[in-house]
C-alpha cells in the first residue's frame, strides 16, 4: 500500500510550516521519508539542493511521544547531550562547546532543574520539552517535529510556539505537524495540507478554503464563528509534575 503520492513540494529556506491532516493522512510518513527511516519507492529527497543522507547531523527530528521509550534508564542530560555524538562520535568525551550548549538549551527549555532527573520520572510536557532541547543542541539547520502540541500542557505550548519564532528568526527551517487549524492559521507562515497526497500548499489564507479543507478533512468538521473545530480524538493534557 502506498502511504503518500505525488509529492511535490520546495520548502523555503528558513520557513515555518505546519503539516495538517487528519489522521492517517501520511504526515508521521512524510517526516520519516525526510529523515531516511522509511524508503521511498520513486521520486528523490534533496535538502540544500543535495540527497537525503548528505549533509551530516542536518535535521533534527522529534516524533511523537507515543514512539518513545521513555523507560530507559537515562537522565535528561544525557538524552539532550546525545544531539552532540553526531559532531563528536560516540567514544569521544564532550568538550566544553558541547557541555555549554546542552546546558543553554536546558535553560531556555526551564527544565535545568531537572537534568539529573529520569525520563519516567517526569510529566508529558517536561518530557516533550527534554526532546526540544536534544533537537536544538543539535544545532540543526532543519527541526521537523511531529504532534507536539499532543497531550501537553499549556506552558509547554507557550515555550515550544516561542522556540519555533527564535528558529525562524535563526532560518531553521521548522517543519511541524498538527490537528489545531486555528494554531496553524494564526502561528505558521506556510501550510501544507496533506491527505496521502498534496491537497494545497501556501499562506493560510490561500491553503484554508472551504473546499481544499473540506477535501482534507470530509465531515469532521465544525466552523465556530469564523474558525475551524477539527473533530478528532486527541490524547488529554497532562498537568505537570513538580520536580
Amino acid at each position: 500500500m502506498v502511504a503518500l503520492k505525488d509529492i511535490t513540494v520546495k520548502i523555503p529556506h528558513g520557513a515555518l510550516v505546519a503539516i495538517v491532516g487528519p489522521n492517517g493522512a501520511g504526515k508521521s510518513t512524510l517526516f520519516k521519508a525526510l529523515v531516511g527511516l522509511l524508503p521511498i519507492q520513486s521520486g528523490m529527497i534533496r535538502i540544500h539542493g543535495q540527497p537525503l543522507g548528505q549533509h551530516k547531523n542536518c535535521v533534527a527530528y522529534i516524533p511523537q511521544r507515543e514512539e518513545l521509550d521513555w523507560h530507559f534508564p537515562v537522565t535528561v542530560k544525557d538524552v539532550v547531550m546525545m544531539s552532540r555524538y553526531g559532531e563528536l562520535g560516540w567514544f569521544a568525551a564532550p568538550k566544553r562547546y558541547d557541555q555549554n550548549i546542552v546546558d543553554e538549551n536546558l535553560e531556555k527549555m526551564g527544565i535545568a532543574a531537572l537534568r539529573n532527573h529520569r525520563l519516567d520520572e517526569l510529566s508529558g510536557g517536561q518530557q516533550q520539552r527534554v526532546f526540544l532541547a536534544r533537537a536544538l543542541s543539535q544545532e540543526p539547520h532543519i527541526l521537523l517535529m511531529d504532534e507536539p502540541f499532543s497531550g501537553v500542557d499549556a506552558a509547554t505550548q507557550e515555550i515550544t510556539l516561542g522556540i519555533f519564532e527564535l528558529l525562524h528568526e535563526r532560518k531553521v527551517t521548522t517543519l511541524v505537524s498538527t490537528h489545531d487549524l486555528n494554531m496553524a492559521t494564526s502561528k505558521f507562515e506556510l501550510i501544507l495540507l496533506l491527505n496521502k497526497e498534496v491537497i494545497a500548499f501556501g499562506k493560510p489564507t490561500e491553503v484554508f478554503t472551504h473546499q481544499s479543507v473540506q477535501a482534507a478533512f470530509g465531515d469532521h468538521l465544525l466552523y465556530l464563528d469564523g474558525g475551524i473545530l477539527v473533530e478528532e480524538c486527541c490524547p488529554p493534557v497532562e498537568k505537570e509534575k513538580k520536580p
